[in-house]
């Protein structure tokens, strides 16, 4: 037991002291890291995901640590990095900018003003994004260099882009298992060369570490992005459409995981956008789909990756919504987070620490 955790209780109150799940860690003495990014300016339906980071610190509080499927791996320590609050803040200015632009695009109650001032603000937000990417790339590169698993709180999806980054530069080949009810293979959106709608094209065009895309419970798509997805040997897709039709057919999910994970590398990146789950999860998100995977199947899916002898070298959690009076959207992603953390610890070589 680490000195200075000798008190803390996992069976008691969990303290209000800033972190996630209340560990009282620092991220020097913690197998896994969790960085923040509270950032969505570009979010064109429902904005708030800013906002989850410090909604799922609250919540998990309220999360019980024995987790069946990788019992006592929190004793290998989670930790969490401190909140960049500036990233917030940006986000917030440069909503009205975002919603310039977004209004034009759409044509709806855009004014001449708009029009005059669209290219002004089309740059602002764009610059920032690189900002936001830069900042969330040497936050992750940071603790990685310290031979940290490193996990991401967003935020919008568009944050997973400097976080993938470096998990590629550290370990040189990568497989991204992306659980979304998108592609994110827009080339851009609504002019916005760094949101939410194109991280995944963003994450193929420029990290060469990325060997494999496998998408998992997608369901919407522009005309676009299925034609890219078609076009790109590293692109597997594993629809939802799919996924319900062969589950008609008898064909049970152990049957569809083993083929989602055999399209994966050794090393495996998981990035999850909650509106990839069902509605039910995720009810505030900014964009609802019906469909989606459900709580347990995703759990599944990440515990039989770890049993193949893979392992999970780096992660994201975004796009969840939170709502002041309905708290179900940040306490179903406090218990994702802690099994995607439980996951990656589970056959992690780190000594306990708690």
């Amino acid at each position: 037991m680490a000195m200075g955790n000798k008190d803390f209780n996992p069976n008691g109150a969990i303290p209000d002291n800033g972190n996630y799940f209340g560990i009282p860690l620092s991220p020097d003495e913690a197998a896994l890291v969790l960085i923040s990014a509270p950032w969505d300016a570009t979010m064109a339906m429902r904005a708030g995901s800013s906002y989850a980071p410090d909604a799922i610190i609250e919540a998990s509080r309220h999360v019980d640590f024995f987790e069946p499927m990788a019992p006592y791996s929190w004793r290998k320590g989670i930790a969490t990095a401190p909140v960049d609050y500036s990233l917030q803040d940006m986000s917030h200015r440069l909503r009205a900018d975002a919603a310039r632009v977004i209004k034009v695009h759409d044509d709806i109650g855009s004014s001449a003003f708009d029009h005059l001032v669209y290219e002004r603000s089309l740059r602002r937000v764009n610059e920032a994004s690189l900002v936001v990417n830069d900042n969330i790339y040497a936050q992750s590169k940071y603790w990685l260099e310290r031979d940290k698993i490193v996990g991401l709180v967003g935020g919008d999806q568009s944050t997973a882009y400097g976080h993938i980054r470096a998990v590629g530069e550290k370990y040189g080949k990568i497989g991204v298992l992306h659980i979304d009810s998108s592609c994110d293979l827009r080339s851009a959106h609504q002019g916005f060369e760094h949101s939410h709608a194109s991280v995944m094209y963003n994450v193929l065009r420029d990290i060469p570490a990325v060997e494999s895309l496998v998408a998992v419970g997608v369901r919407t798509f522009s005309p676009e992005e299925w034609e890219r997805a078609a076009s790109d040997s590293r692109v597997k897709l594993f629809t939802g459409q799919s996924i319900w039709s062969r589950h008609f057919e008898g064909v049970v999910w152990a049957t569809i995981v083993d083929e989602i994970i055999a399209e994966l590398p050794e090393s495996v990146y998981i990035s999850l956008d909650v509106d990839g789950l069902t509605i039910e999860c995720s009810p505030h998100t900014g964009a609802l789909v019906a469909g989606g995977l459900r709580f347990p199947e995703v759990v599944y899916l990440m515990c039989k990756i770890i049993d193949s002898g893979r392992k999970i070298v780096g992660f994201d959690l975004t796009e969840v919504v939170p709502d002041m009076e309905d708290k179900t959207d940040a306490m179903i992603a406090a218990r994702m987070l802690y099994n995607m953390c439980c996951m990656a610890l589970k056959n992690h070589p780190a000594p306990d620490v708690l």
